[in-house]
């Protein structure tokens, strides 16, 4: 994959006045994104890159790994507006529309996002059927961030649902997280936390550079009876993890929580980790609502003024309504 990557796009890009578009990719004709699809048959992988025409040469450029959730395909997760007859997965998680309110929001930096798909539209399901995944996991997020190396890219690493299994993976596969991680974001999806695997490497992570920043959205999935039984196990679901994640994190780091009704946030380092925990007494589900309700947003600004701002509100009303497509 990465010798078709640098053939495509490393050797040169086809400059028209003030947009820069990469060799390989085609410009959107909206919003001023430009796109490429790379299917990997060999790795069962489905990758679709979108990016800004415009690169700001004096901003950092973030490189958004973006697993999508189970069952998702890409165009669902990008989204539109949904029409009758449309499939009801176009308006749950609007990944497109919000990436490009942080682009109008931030217009200093450079933001692309990086769909990642798994041919099962699993990627636990991928992990399973793979041989040596993590090494595979690591190889594509290292390919697709050295093409963009004349950017000096930072990456963030994100997914929902069965997306943590990504997350996860990248971070198997080696003894520390790499430097150039500066954000990893667990939207509802860290059912595959394990302590024993997984604390120490984010704790000397975090520890590492102040620039690092965790963010773990949660709602209490413990109570949620469907079709007469426990939606999730005792301690498989995201709330029974996120809980033993914070727990495990509060040995090394000094938390401070604030709660309403509906929401317990627990920050640390000055708020480059937050653990946001919704509450759900009526056992409902909202496992994509913690995404479509500004939540890949906050994945992408928590701790920065944008979000100290109040720009907008994690669980509150739609930001980015004009930026959905028809």
């Amino acid at each position: 994959m990465r010798v078709v990557l640098l053939a495509l796009l490393f050797c040169s890009s086809a400059l028209t006045g003030s947009t820069q578009l990469l060799n390989g990719f085609t410009a959107t004709g909206f919003w001023g994104e430009q796109e490429l699809t790379i299917k990997d048959s060999s790795k069962k992988t489905i990758i679709c890159i979108n990016a800004p025409l415009h690169f700001n040469k004096s901003g950092i450029t973030r490189l958004v790994f973006y697993a999508l959730p189970n069952g998702n395909s890409i165009e669902w997760t990008k989204g539109k507006k949904a029409q009758p007859g449309n499939d009801w997965h176009f308006d749950i998680q609007h990944i497109g529309a919000q990436t490009r309110y942080v682009r109008a929001l931030d217009k200093k930096n450079n933001y692309v996002v990086i769909y990642l798909m798994a041919e099962q539209k699993s990627w636990p399901a991928w992990k399973r059927s793979a041989v040596n995944p993590e090494h595979l996991i690591k190889q594509l997020v290292d390919s697709i961030s050295g093409v963009f190396s004349i950017y000096q890219p930072e990456i963030v690493l994100n997914g929902h649902s069965g997306g943590g299994s990504f997350i996860f993976g990248f971070i198997d596969a080696a003894n520390e997280i790499p430097a150039n991680i500066t954000r990893i974001a667990f939207l509802d999806s860290d059912y595959g936390y394990n302590d024993t695997l997984h604390l120490q490497k984010i704790v000397r992570w975090l520890s590492r550079n102040n620039k690092n920043n965790l963010l773990v959205l949660a709602y209490n999935d413990s109570l949620i009876i469907y079709n007469g039984k426990p939606l999730v196990s005792p301690t498989g679901g995201t709330w029974y993890r996120s809980r033993l994640m914070l727990r495990n994190l509060s040995a090394y780091f000094p938390f401070s929580v604030s709660a309403d009704t509906s929401l317990t946030t627990c920050s640390a380092l000055k708020g480059r980790i937050n653990i946001i925990l919704k509450e759900n007494p009526q056992g409902l589900i909202y496992h994509t609502e913690q995404v479509a309700r500004n939540g890949y947003i906050l994945s992408l600004l928590s701790g920065t003024r944008f979000n100290k701002k109040k720009y907008f509100t994690y669980f509150g009303k739609r930001v980015y309504e004009q930026y959905i497509p028809e």
